[in-house]
């Protein structure tokens, strides 16, 4: 019959899309009016974000699909701007990052922790007693830093409880920064070395890292730990990273870590922190470990010929045997 159902073809037929009635499209939405943000705290899939002064939390759009956010990213909200409480805005953009900090589990790990997002200083917080000073950690810290662009500091804590003559050696070579910190010392020379920048504090539990901020910035109350005697490790007391203002930049408080994974920096990657030393390791037999006695190292001639100063290729040695260590001692 003519006009009833047996006239109807496939082009008549109306399917309903899988998942709803409305067609996916490559087309996102443009956000025009989204506002500019800092993240500065990321807790169970809600961001912290700072617009000027105003501090609103805000969800992930849906089209940003499974990209991570961390903290110090920069991105477009939109939504209720208000901070209000129980307002909710959304992260439509993640702008592009100038510097990426990560770290894997360990060293066969090849999943990537991003750390933090467009720092542009690492403060390695190391004490000096109580817990021990762990020098490989320092050194895997040092690796990463290089790896990610960052400016390093070393700042030396519980200086009351030992000196820190013997760590200040070890690291001279390198040209590396350091401040050495009493608890009831002067901090002004740390305090030049933080303003303006973007730093991220990173060690392991227990070397004052929340307590170095408390005295920074009075009021901030970051949860501070003990060490434990049996173990000589210490607690974990910050769970997750935040930034806080500080003397025009930021101060990124990150949770104590017992291990810091390098599987994401090849060796060539490391020399690289290292421009006099890596202008003369191509001349090395490929694979070559650049380690003492290592046959036809290019590396070691140059120690022995004075070319290199052998200080500084020691840390580089010690650098490249922290990626076969764990980095926890």
């Amino acid at each position: 019959m003519r006009g009833g159902r047996h006239d109807l073809d496939e082009d008549d037929v109306r399917v309903r899309a899988r998942g709803g009635s409305r067609p996916r499209t490559r087309n996102r939405p443009k956000h025009e009016d989204a506002v500019e943000a800092l993240v500065t705290a990321v807790d169970r899939g809600r961001y912290r974000c700072l617009i000027d002064d105003v501090s609103v939390v805000a969800m992930k759009a849906r089209e940003l699909g499974r990209g991570s956010i961390v903290v110090g990213d920069r991105v477009d909200v939109v939504g209720d701007l208000s901070g209000n409480p129980g307002t909710l805005a959304r992260v439509v953009r993640v702008k592009e990052r100038t510097s990426v900090l990560r770290r894997t589990a360990d060293d066969t790990d090849p999943v990537e922790r991003i750390i933090v997002a467009n720092a542009d200083q690492i403060a390695i917080v190391c004490s000096l007693a109580e817990p021990a000073p762990q020098p490989r950690f320092v050194d895997r810290c040092l690796v990463a830093a290089y790896d990610a662009g960052l400016d390093p500091l070393l700042c030396l804590t519980k200086a009351d409880l030992a000196s820190p003559d013997e760590l200040v050696s070890m690291y001279s070579p390198m040209g590396i920064p350091y401040t050495v910190l009493h608890p009831d010392g002067d901090l002004s020379e740390l305090v030049e070395h933080l303003t303006g920048r973007m730093t991220v504090l990173v060690g392991p539990s227990g070397v004052g890292k929340s307590t170095l901020v408390n005295w920074l910035v009075p009021g901030t109350e970051r949860a501070v730990g003990h060490v434990n005697t049996v173990t000589g490790r210490g607690r974990h007391t910050s769970t997750s990273a935040v930034a806080i203002p500080f003397e025009g930049g930021r101060l990124i408080d990150t949770p104590g870590v017992r291990s810091f994974g390098l599987a994401h920096i090849s060796p060539e990657e490391i020399v690289e922190g290292f421009p006099d030393i890596a202008e003369v390791a191509p001349d090395c037999p490929p694979g070559c470990d650049h380690q003492p006695g290592t046959p036809n190292c290019a590396v070691d001639a140059a120690v022995t010929d004075g070319r290199l100063d052998p200080e500084r290729v020691s840390s580089l040695r010690r650098l490249l045997l922290s990626r076969d260590d764990d980095g926890t001692s």
